[in-house]
């Protein structure tokens, strides 16, 4: 996959915001040419990736010379200007809104979700809408209604899950940056597969309104990068508390770039024993190098242990498809999306709407939830899994009262070929076994590159306490500035 550049633009898209946005400010490049730039990289290579399901040319343009104008008026700004891709869960005023599904193939939303208006409020200019797993349920973007997203690095690989489209696109370097939503590693772990950065915030620490629910007490709104750095800009616009919300926290945003210069002297990293243990020997690998750069950087590591974390996976496919059940019940073929053809009464309607609209993973998850919620099976699954989460909660807060921030693998392997393990979903579920426990938690969690393994990039996770994301990218910063796993790009990716 390859690109010919017109001079002037040659590699503008292999720069990060901060350059970007410093072009801009100097009036070296504009948002429009900017913009067109990496319309014309999408138009070349989304049809091989296909990381994108809409592209929003028009309204990109248009975006754009609104950020020249504004600029050329004296008004600046971090992202002011910079392009972004938005995965296709976040609704966006009269654009489609598919959520990877055929039962939203239909919808355009009336409206922007919070996500979306703050990061339009910034000057960040639109691109498109990046395909993903059918609403957010996969670990492969292969249940997607559009069919699945390529590897940057391996185009029969898989780029993760659900958030695959958005991962892609930045590897791929369509965009500086992409939004993505990580409800059980849906951000940290297509970001290990394709060697960018992503960051899953504190629950309730961004707003969810106008983002597509699947399981509403783990669903949570990020980020995708190419650095620590990167996400700290992108991060302090989209973050703070929305009214709109139930489950925002009203508490301040820090400035998260004035933290990544601090040192990590004195920091304490815990490596978990749990983590560890049955590590594939390459992958084991990748962390104690990770873990070896935090020391020359005078952070402290530790061994510790979380005994309920291997609990995560049966726990979270108990309580994430119970609230899936329930979120996906107002799809029904009357109010909004799709609608069979010709229904003999409302029981068919019902029936064939949802059975034609919803593909198989999802269909699964549905069954899976209403079983676990129904009379006789509540108390033996879906209460006993609470008790559980709240097990796996304490276990994290127990180890945060000893250490910092928590150091691991974001993936047990390198990316897997497309077809397989979808017909194997104990299997793909498998998959988000090492990111699965901070979402029950709702502490936030970051996915970093870390390595290769068979010329295919690995992640490192940092997992740090309720609110610490300041402390997540300063570390992570810290590690980037002293390696350049993050500033390695895909072979043919120019």
């Amino acid at each position: 996959m390859s690109l010919e550049n017109h001079p002037k633009d040659a590699m503008l898209h292999d720069r990060s915001i901060g350059e970007l946005g410093a072009l801009l400010d100097r009036g070296e490049v504009s948002s429009l040419e900017l913009t067109r730039h990496l319309l014309a990289r999408i138009e070349a290579l989304n049809p091989v990736l296909n990381a994108l399901v809409s592209v929003t040319a028009a309204q990109a343009i248009a975006a754009a010379s609104l950020a020249d104008r504004r600029r050329a008026a004296g008004e600046s700004g971090p992202l002011l200007g910079i392009p972004l891709i938005h995965k296709d869960i976040f609704c966006t005023d009269g654009v489609r809104t598919s959520c990877g599904s055929r039962m939203l193939d239909n919808f355009i939303a009336p409206y922007d979700a919070t996500v979306v208006a703050r990061l339009k409020a910034a000057g960040a200019v639109m691109l498109g809408k990046a395909n993903m797993d059918e609403f957010a349920m996969g670990s492969s973007n292969e249940t997607s209604f559009y069919g699945p997203v390529k590897n940057p690095w391996d185009l029969g690989k898989v780029p993760g899950g659900s958030s695959g489209g958005s991962a892609a696109a930045v590897a791929a370097r369509l965009a500086p940056f992409a939004t993505g939503t990580d409800t059980g590693g849906s951000i940290r772990q297509p970001a290990a597969l394709t060697g960018v950065t992503g960051i899953k915030p504190t629950y309730g620490r961004v707003s969810r309104y106008g983002m597509i629910a699947f399981a509403s007490s783990l669903d949570q709104a990020g980020v995708f990068t190419r650095s620590a750095a990167d996400a700290a800009t992108v991060l302090q616009a989209m973050a703070g508390f929305d009214p709109r919300d139930s489950t925002s926290v009203d508490l301040p945003v820090p400035d998260y770039r004035a933290a990544l210069g601090a040192s990590l002297k004195g920091l304490k990293i815990g490596l978990l024993k749990e983590f560890s243990d049955g590590l594939e020997p390459r992958n084991a690998a990748l962390i104690e190098a990770a873990l070896e750069v935090f020391r020359s950087l005078g952070a402290e590591t530790l061994e510790m242990s979380l005994p309920n974390l291997p609990l995560s996976v049966p726990t979270y496919y108990v309580v994430a498809p119970a609230e899936c059940s329930s979120n996906l019940s107002r799809f029904d073929g009357v109010r909004f999306g799709y609608r069979c053809e010709d229904p003999r009464d409302l029981m068919d309607l019902y029936k064939r709407s949802r059975g034609e609209g919803f593909g198989a993973e999802v269909k699964r998850r549905i069954m899976t939830g209403t079983y676990v919620l129904s009379a006789g099976y509540f108390d033996a699954y879906y209460l006993k899994a609470q008790k559980v989460r709240q097990l796996i909660t304490n276990d994290f807060r127990a180890a945060f009262e000893r250490v910092d921030l928590l150091l691991g693998p974001t993936t047990p392997t390198p990316a897997f070929a497309i077809g397989a393990k979808i017909d194997d979903p104990v299997t793909m579920y498998l998959n988000d076994i090492y990111t699965i426990g901070a979402n029950l938690a709702g502490v936030p969690a970051l996915s970093m590159p870390g390595g290769f393994i068979d010329g295919l990039p690995m992640g490192v996770q940092l997992i740090g306490p309720h609110f610490a994301e300041a402390r997540l990218l300063n570390a992570a910063h810290q590690y980037q500035l002293a390696t350049d796993w993050h500033d390695r790009v895909a072979p043919g990716i120019t």
